[in-house]
């Protein structure tokens, strides 16, 4: 017969067999997950590596372009870095809106008494008019959305869109900043401020996380090469008015023709 300190014994070998038995296993099954997680990323990776280098490149620069914005978005917020200086930045950006510059274009349109400024007040509400329509028109064909770090208050989110490219602000800014360099400004040190409202409009949209890079870059090569396209349907004030009477004359040759048809059949 065993003693019952021999049983102790026995009984804590068997338990210590069983554990390292079990630790054994879980280092095994271990091995085998991390093996198998490796095996997928490596399959992963073979799987990237075999798309077209097109596409790899794409996908780079669209993350350079993500990790960029979102670097830049100092503003995004008063919690941000720079969260001190948002409502300056957001008067900046304000500037840039179509509203006013709708407003105040047909405002001096109706309040210009020569005929050249008239002409310029003219064109420049319609160069206005067709940035709006082409952003938008961009806008709605590629629907990409804004950054999620953008937050919209009271006052901005009536003027906050869902998609983000290009930047409406951005286009404008360099547009009306071609047209006033050629049509308008003639001083050095406007040139100066002209271009220099015209980066800070643009930066405006990146500090407070509205757009992203790609966007505003491509809004400024936008708004850039519409003033071209301005420039040459320029519409001068003369052709203007013999628009204008020719649809008048018109619209007097239909009524009358009416009225002539209606004598006739009573």
């Amino acid at each position: 017969m065993s003693s019952p300190g021999s049983r102790r014994n026995s009984c804590r070998a068997v338990a210590c067999g069983n554990r390292a038995s079990s630790e054994g296993n879980t280092r095994r099954r271990g091995s085998s997950v991390s093996y198998l997680s490796s095996g997928a990323q490596a399959e992963d990776l073979s799987v990237s590596l075999s798309q077209p280098i097109i596409t790899i490149t794409f996908r780079f620069l669209l993350a350079v372009d993500l990790w960029l914005s979102k670097r830049l978005g100092v503003c995004a917020c008063e919690e941000s870095a720079w969260g001190s200086i948002r409502p300056l930045v957001r008067l900046v950006e304000f500037s840039g809106h179509v509203v006013p510059w709708l407003i105040g274009t047909v405002y001096t349109l109706l309040c210009r008494q020569s005929v050249v400024e008239q002409e310029i007040m003219l064109n420049l509400f319609l160069a206005l008019t067709l940035d709006l329509l082409l952003v938008r028109a961009v806008k709605t064909l590629v629907r990409r959305r804004t950054p999620a770090q953008n937050r919209s208050d009271i006052l901005s989110a009536f003027f906050v869109e869902r998609y983000s490219f290009p930047s409406g602000h951005a286009s404008r800014a360099a547009m009306c900043a071609r047209f006033f360099l050629a049509q308008l400004v003639e001083t050095a040190s406007m040139r100066v401020l002209v271009v220099s409202w015209a980066a800070l409009v643009s930066l405006s949209r990146l500090l407070l996380a509205r757009h992203y890079v790609t966007d505003v870059g491509f809004g400024l090569a936008m708004g850039y090469c519409q003033y071209s396209l301005v420039e040459r349907l320029w519409v001068t004030w003369d052709c203007l008015q013999e628009v204008l009477l020719m649809r008048l004359r018109e619209s007097f040759d239909r009524a009358y023709s009416g009225l002539w048809t209606v004598d006739w059949k009573l």
